[in-house]
């Protein structure tokens, strides 16, 4: 699918789930209730699910079984996090399934997941196919200009809600302190525009609450799961994971080989992440059972690495690892015993490895850690851009395509064929 196409399916998901939300609602409640966060007739977490669903498993069209399951978990994440996120920035709960059955801080149930498994499956099979088809009815330039409308609107409306949403309005000085013209009555249109989202979001939810009492700084560096933690793990997990496969490959290869994911230095970016991920995702259960967290840690871990494949696949043209000879494999990106592996990982993680690694990482000067952090997402920021530019170089090489500019000649004389094949040994192209 090109652009115009995912993000038509973006804004259609998004409309049909904040009409699902309201209907459901107004039958249960009797009453119209606005269940979108917007101020437009959208749902986003729908339209971002459905993009999800279509991206990474469009291709399991005939195996509705692993659809199923592999949906299950996508939506289920999604709503856990966008509940979670929505609570933080406003201080109360936006649906809640407490009074169900095996439910999860609840924001998920069984049932739900269960719920959305199910609409994934109509989603790939029929839902995709039918909107698509009615999107190449609509002439090419009127749903083009269409389409940019909508994402225009689309994005000043986020940015008010989300401006909304931080309790800025609370924090500018009142409009009778500005004394200049011109910027009295720019804050002036800011706070009414302002107000006037928050008024229509606290009439869905009257516990709404947008003025966020200012939090005493902690005198520990990256304490609990703060994001300097978790930028942290990440190169921590980077590390470990590519040293981790290096060794493994040796041992049952026989030889040494690089399983990097980056041209500069030994890390591997689908460990780094899985690390920050989870630690992300189940930091607050972090205490739960063995058997809780291993079960977590295998659904999570098999649903993470087949979108790692699709996305590697899809946007480098190399597939970076093939489970085709191990058996219980599902297309060759995912197989029953790694994802078990990621379920002991989850468990060795939390039980094991986080707490002295958490303590050390809490042991750094705050001055220093900030600014080492800095420094390696700067680093990490340019390895991830050099080295995808030249994959896609390579790849092009590949396929006979000639350098056509300073940049492209650059590539090719520091990142040759001999050295990308060094650090991407098992990457098969597929152009």
């Amino acid at each position: 699918m090109g652009f115009y196409q995912f993000v038509y399916l973006f804004f259609a998901y998004s409309f049909l789930g904040w009409v699902g939300e309201v209907v459901t609602t107004a039958v249960r409640k009797r009453r119209y209730q606005d269940r979108g966060v917007l101020n437009g007739p959208l749902c986003i977490l729908y339209g971002v699910g459905g993009l999800t669903i279509s991206f990474a498993l469009g291709e399991l069209q005939q195996g509705w079984f692993f659809l199923f399951v592999l949906s299950m978990v996508y939506a289920t994440v999604l709503e856990w996090g966008a509940g979670h996120i929505l609570e933080r920035v406003s201080g109360t709960r936006w649906w809640d399934y407490s009074d169900h059955k095996f439910n999860l801080d609840g924001y998920v149930c069984l049932g739900a997941s269960v719920l959305w498994g199910a609409l994934s499956v109509i989603t790939i099979k029929w839902g995709n196919p039918l909107l698509l088809f009615l999107f190449n009815l609509i002439p090419a330039t009127v749903r083009v200009a269409v389409l940019w409308v909508l994402l225009v609107l689309f994005i000043i409306d986020a940015v008010g809600t989300f401006l909304t949403m931080l309790g800025l309005r609370y924090r500018w000085p009142p409009a009778e302190a500005v004394e200049n013209r011109l910027a009295n009555l720019t804050l002036r249109a800011g706070l009414w525009i302002l107000g006037s989202v928050e008024n229509r979001m606290a009439k869905a939810h009257p516990a709404l609450t947008f003025e966020h009492p200012k939090k005493a700084k902690s005198t520990v560096f990256a304490a609990g799961c703060s994001p300097y933690k978790i930028v942290l793990l990440f190169f921590i997990g980077a590390f470990l994971g590519d040293v981790t496969e290096t060794i493994f490959c040796r041992i049952t290869a026989g030889y040494w080989m690089s399983r990097s994911s980056v041209v500069w230095g030994p890390f591997s970016i689908v460990w780094g992440l899985a690390i920050a991920l989870v630690t992300l995702l189940l930091y607050r259960y972090k205490d739960k059972s063995a058997s809780w967290l291993f079960v977590a840690g295998t659904l999570l871990g098999g649903a993470y690495e087949y979108l790692c494949s699709v996305f590697t696949e899809v946007v480098f043209g190399a597939v970076f690892w093939d489970y085709s000879k191990i058996p219980f494999n599902l297309g060759g990106r995912i197989n029953l015993l790694y994802c078990f592996f990621w379920g002991f990982a989850a468990v060795a993680w939390f039980k094991v490895l986080y707490p002295p690694i958490s303590d050390m990482i809490e042991c750094i000067p705050r001055r220093a850690g900030k600014v080492i952090t800095w420094a390696l997402c700067i680093f990490m920021a340019a390895d991830m851009i050099v080295s995808s530019m030249a994959l896609m170089r390579y790849n092009q090489r590949i396929e006979g395509v000639p350098a056509q500019n300073s940049v492209q000649v650059y590539l090719d004389e520091h990142y040759d064929d001999a050295r990308m094949q060094a650090v991407y040994p098992k990457a098969v192209h597929t152009g």
